[in-house]
């Protein structure tokens, strides 16, 4: 077995960085009402998911990769439902305008863009809702009961990689804590409002 604890590896970063996002973004969206009025705590917050969301990207694309070129293990664990292989790329697009407008609106959009940068952030919040609800409503079973096999005693030995996996998703909260303390200073109330 491979030291990252190959498809079923994959399969328990991937459900980990779900467990972690679920709850990093719940409290986002408890940000959202204030973003006008407290705008440096929405953009902490918000900057913060930005690692593990490219942590579950890439884990999923891992996934989709191997499957996509033939390697076994991944062609027995099947694909996705078709469902949600047709709605995976449309949620990574709709995420990634998502964040990376907000980071646009905080740090480098010249003032010219604000108002169309910040439709664009409000307009992808919207869509990506309604497909992020879609998604994890399909696979909330599967993250609470993979997601922590790799930090419970009494399973985290099954499967090879269980710490490095675990330190790949705290790794991620921290480089997200750490970029937020470096864009929060740029954050002023009103700016995800074209003002």
């Amino acid at each position: 077995m491979a030291r990252s604890g190959g498809v079923e590896g994959n399969e328990r970063l991937t459900a980990l960085v779900a467990a972690v996002l679920l709850l990093s973004l719940f409290v986002v969206g408890l940000t959202v009402p204030l973003a006008h009025s407290n705008t440096r705590l929405h953009v902490i917050v918000g900057t913060v998911v930005i690692p593990p969301v490219l942590l579950k990207i890439a884990s999923t694309t891992w996934r989709m990769v191997r499957y996509y070129t033939g390697a076994a293990a991944y062609r027995r664990k099947g694909p996705p439902f078709i469902v949600l292989r047709l709605l995976g790329p449309v949620l990574v697009v709709l995420t990634v305008v998502l964040l990376f407008s907000g980071v646009g609106l905080v740090v480098w959009a010249p003032r010219s863009w604000h108002a169309q940068l910040s439709q664009i952030h409000h307009g992808s919040f919207l869509l990506w809702f309604v497909v992020m609800a879609i998604h994890v409503l399909a696979h909330l079973k599967e993250t609470a009961l993979v997601g922590p096999r790799d930090v419970l005693a009494r399973t985290r030995r099954q499967i090879a990689g269980a710490s490095l996996r675990v330190w790949a998703s705290l790794s991620s909260l921290a480089t997200g804590a750490v970029a937020a303390a470096l864009i929060a200073p740029y954050a002023h109330n009103g700016v995800f409002f074209g003002n």
